[in-house]
């Protein structure tokens, strides 16, 4: 023990005395003064300055630049929205011509209707159903169909699939390759 140090006087322990609980009658509690938040000096002027900066990079809402200000700069371009895609079976009329072709081929497929499923009835149309379309299957089979017939599987958009498929129906459709 450290005797170099004078003694101080402890006070004696003291019980603290039973009381009821406190209960708050009536509307909830509510403080009577809202604490207000502390803002930077120019928190108020961001705004403001915010909307005539827009004002400004918008063309035809605001006259000419002033004289010492800076054009603003350009917004940043937006990529295009990424194309999803499917496979899609196709049948081409031309069964030699799809033996010629390999997986990876871009090919535009092109659909002629006959000559009685136009409205008018003569002549044929001939339209293409989809450009750079890739190749992305050739299945091999051994059976002959009566039509001559063959089956490709291509990688298309959604919307061209349809279409695909809808021509598959009412035209015979023919492949061209890049």
């Amino acid at each position: 023990m450290n005797t170099n140090r004078p003694s101080t006087p402890v006070p004696a322990p003291c019980e603290v005395p039973d009381f009821p609980p406190l209960r708050v009658r009536g509307t909830r509690f509510r403080p009577r003064v809202r604490p207000r938040l502390r803002r930077a000096p120019g928190a108020l002027l961001a705004l403001p300055a915010a909307a005539l900066a827009l004002a400004a990079a918008l063309p035809g809402t605001a006259g000419p630049p002033h004289p010492g200000s800076r054009p603003a700069a350009a917004p940043a371009a937006r990529s295009p929205a990424p194309v999803r895609l499917v496979s899609a079976p196709v049948r081409i009329a031309d069964a030699e011509a799809v033996r010629l072709l390999r997986a990876g081929d871009r090919v535009d497929v092109i659909a002629a209707a006959a000559a009685g499923s136009l409205p008018g009835g003569g002549g044929s149309a001939v339209r293409v159903m989809a450009r750079g379309a890739r190749v992305a299957e050739v299945p091999r089979t051994d059976e002959t169909r009566t039509d001559g017939g063959a089956l490709i599987v291509l990688t298309v958009p959604r919307a061209t699939a349809t279409a695909l498929a809808g021509a598959g129906v009412t035209s015979q459709l023919a492949v061209t390759w890049h």
